[in-house]
């Protein structure tokens, strides 16, 4: 089905990005902050992969891989729950973390994303998967505001692992 494949499409890229900016970054790199109030790497794709996470769970199968497999290997000071909506500077900091487990848990939900996106239909897109807004949220929607959120994040992403070559000798 041609929305299956264009919305795997996406994600695809979405990773592309993900790995060109993680792969053979420092600890140091992914925790580069241009200024004090701005996201680092580590944070941007942690809180992207995030979002991915329980969105497309709440859709799939109501398991967030984060919970059941990366939570305690991540040893963050946040809630279990924490998606990184609305952190503050100081917890953006906190978020560190060496490339390999960030790709790792980034994925896994990228290769859960997949295995949803294959089984939809043109039935599934029209449901609604959430019911607080006007008008309701369709699957379709969800989706297309999670690669869109993806998306702006990974392109930060990349954007500061530039500024930080720059700036940070390894």
């Amino acid at each position: 089905m041609i929305a299956n494949e264009l919305i795997q499409d996406a994600f695809y890229r979405i990773k592309e990005i993900v790995h060109q900016t993680v792969e053979g970054t420092s600890i140091d790199e992914l925790s580069f902050r241009p200024a004090k109030s701005a996201n680092s790497i580590a944070w941007l794709v942690w809180h992207l992969t995030r979002i991915q996470d329980d969105h497309v769970s709440a859709m799939a199968d109501g398991n967030q891989i984060w919970l059941k497999q990366w939570h305690e290997q991540f040893s963050l000071p946040f809630n279990a729950e924490d998606t990184g909506y609305g952190h503050s500077p100081e917890d953006v900091g906190r978020v560190t973390v060496e490339a390999k487990l960030l790709l790792g848990y980034y994925d896994a939900v990228h290769d859960k994303t997949i295995k949803f996106t294959q089984r939809l239909n043109e039935k599934d897109y029209k449901k609604v998967v959430d019911k607080r807004w006007d008008p309701p949220v369709t699957l379709a929607a969800r989706l297309i505001s999670v690669i869109s959120d993806d998306l702006q994040h990974a392109g930060q992403a990349a954007y500061i692992r530039g500024l930080s070559r720059g700036l940070i000798s390894n």
